[in-house]
Order: C-alpha cells, then sequence, then structure tokens
C-alpha cells in the first residue's frame, strides 16, 4: 500500500475514532490509537527510503530497520541490538510503532522527540558507527537523493537536519489503530473474550494502569524499575539518572508502551524476559507486590494481545542508486 492510500485509510480510521473516542475517554483510562493529525507525504516517502537504507551505516549493512524492524513490531526481538563489527548493544532496542506517542525517545529519554532520536544511532560507534558529515557527503553523491532533498525543502545543500526531519516524518506514520481492544473501547461489544474482559479488569485493579495508560498503554512518563522489590538487571543501563544526573532517577526508565506487545519480545530494558507470562509475573511481583496465580496471568496476557493493531503497511522503497562517486562500504575491515 503505498503512503498517499495509507494516510486515506488513517484518515477513515480517525473519522471512526472521532465519533466514539470522547464516550471511551470518559469511560477508560486507555485510549484508541488514533492517526497522526498532519504528515507531509513528500517528507513520508524521502525519510521511508532513508529510514530502511543501509548506506546510513559505516558498513552500508545496518539501516533503521534492522533493530526497529517494521515485519517484526518495530524490533528485533533479540534482548540487545547487534551494531557495528557484531557489537552487542547495551540495551533492549524499544519498538518504533506508536513512538511519536512516547514523552521522549529512548529508554532514558535523552532525546526530546523523534527527530532528535533519528540522529543518534547513525553516529553511534556501537550502532551504525557512521558520522553526520559522512553520511551527509554519502547522501550528496547520489544524484536522485539530491533532487528529492531539493523538492521537499528547496535548497541545494543536504543537512543532517534535514534527514532526521524526514526520518521522523515517516516514523509518525507508523501507528497501529483497530487493534480489538480499540474496537471494543469504541463500541464493539463483542470483540473481546470474557478471559480477556476479565484481564483487562485485573490490569486495571491490580495496579498495571498507574503506569500503562494512555492511547500508547505507556511512553507517558517514567517511572522506577523494582518499586517493591530490587530488579536484579543484566544490563548495565543506569536509566534516566544518565541524563538527569541525580541519583534519585537511577533505575528510572521511560514506561515501555505496550500496545502490540506480543511481538515486540523480549521484554524490558535489558531484554530478560522472554514471554509476557514472565514479564507479567515479573512486574506484579517487583512493581505491585503481586503473586498473581497462574489463571490470572493468562487472563492478563489474553488481554494484553488485544492491543495488536493494524500494523504499517505500504510498498518498500525502491533506494536510488550510488554513483561512481559514492563511497564504497567496506563492511569487514
Amino acid at each position: 500500500m503505498r503512503v498517499r492510500k495509507l494516510s486515506l485509510t488513517l484518515a477513515a480510521a480517525a473519522a471512526v475514532a472521532a465519533a466514539g473516542m470522547v464516550v471511551a475517554q470518559d469511560q477508560e483510562p486507555i485510549q484508541p490509537i488514533a492517526p497522526p493529525a498532519q504528515i507531509n507525504l513528500g517528507l513520508v516517502e524521502l525519510g521511508k527510503k532513508l529510514y530502511f537504507d543501509p548506506r546510513l551505516s559505516k558498513s552500508g549493512f545496518i539501516s533503521c530497520n534492522s533493530c526497529h524492524n517494521l515485519s517484526m513490531g518495530g524490533t528485533d526481538n533479540i534482548p540487545t541490538s547487534i551494531g557495528d563489527k557484531w557489537q552487542q548493544g547495551p540495551i533492549n532496542a524499544p519498538t518504533v510503532l506508536n513512538s511519536s506517542l512516547n514523552v521522549a525517545q529512548f529508554w532514558d529519554g535523552r532525546a526530546a522527540d523523534l527527530k532528535e532520536q533519528a540522529g543518534g544511532p547513525i553516529a553511534n560507534p556501537g550502532e551504525m558507527a557512521f558520522s553526520h558529515t559522512l553520511a551527509i557527503d554519502m547522501l550528496q553523491s547520489i544524484p536522485a537523493y539530491q533532487r528529492e532533498f531539493k523538492q521537499n525543502f528547496g535548497k541545494d545543500k543536504i543537512d543532517i537536519d534535514q534527514v532526521t526531519l524526514a526520518i521522523a516524518e515517516f516514523e509518525k506514520t507508523l501507528v497501529t489503530p483497530n487493534s480489538r481492544f480499540d474496537q471494543w473501547l469504541l463500541g464493539r461489544t463483542d470483540a473481546l473474550t470474557a478471559q480477556e474482559l476479565a484481564g483487562y479488569k485485573l490490569f486495571k485493579e491490580s495496579g498495571c494502569i498507574a503506569c500503562h495508560n494512555g492511547p500508547a498503554v505507556g511512553g507517558n512518563a517514567f517511572h522506577k524499575m523494582g518499586v517493591v522489590q530490587p530488579y536484579k538487571a543484566t544490563s548495565a543501563a543506569e536509566g534516566r539518572s544518565a541524563v538527569t544526573g541525580q541519583e534519585i532517577d537511577r533505575f528510572t526508565f521511560k514506561v515501555p508502551t505496550l500496545r502490540n506487545v506480543e511481538l515486540t519480545y523480549p521484554y524490558f530494558h535489558d531484554g530478560a524476559a522472554n514471554t509476557l507470562t514472565e514479564a507479567v509475573d515479573v512486574m506484579g511481583r517487583l512493581q505491585l507486590g503481586k503473586h498473581f496465580t497462574p489463571d490470572e496471568n493468562a487472563k492478563i496476557v489474553a488481554f494484553l494481545k488485544t492491543l495488536t493493531g493494524d500494523q504499517p503497511a505500504f510498498q518498500l522503497p525502491m533506494l536510488p542508486p550510488s554513483s561512481d562517486a559514492t563511497p564504497r562500504p567496506n563492511p569487514f575491515k
């Protein structure tokens, strides 16, 4: 599906959501996912190419989609991502789906928005391991990219702000409306089973909803990992304190969205929980002081699986060919 068609589909979904959203918001702490209010289709098309283009990495092999794979729930389904020269990443890759709804980007919130986030991995030596200067030189060497950037920005020279703005505009479209839970919120009473409804009731009554609420069912606040009992992490990541410098923020992380959570395993910032059953058990004990029975756990997991929405659907971009002047990567050097 092309982006123009996608935008029309999202607009139709917005109209449906608008008709019932007021009631849903009044009654429930979770709201339906809505499509972006406004997108620039030209920038979306450019950003889509950049998102899938591995030439933005030093090896010429890693793209944004490598760690945030849109065929795998917007993540990579491994505990920590693989970077340049097969380096092991320090933290679990959060999903890019619905990331425009986050209060900030990255687990520690060090990027204020999608545009700021998009430039980070390109220059990170443990990820794409390029530099912004080299990335711009590469793009500038490709005539088709030169033309497309000029069409969108009206400038002869490409710069990193243009690159990150385009990627962010594409990522804004990666929302997942129309989950069965959203259908239930909007009035389709038969969208959920009795077990799933019981799981949602438990989710609210047990206190999970205190952190996982709003349209993204999370992503809108920072909370400490290990409130009732300490969490023994397999990662050295210290959380929000790395940004604020405040000891009180140590081991405080952005609450992850639970949208599409059945697709985004393994769980937590260190990827230590391999299944939803394990994640629900750990969160119950460490965050809430609750020991869910197997039956209670199964009900909550059943509810969580209803949060899987329509996945982004579009035609994969044809990347413009390198010119003779485009530097060739040497991934093995």
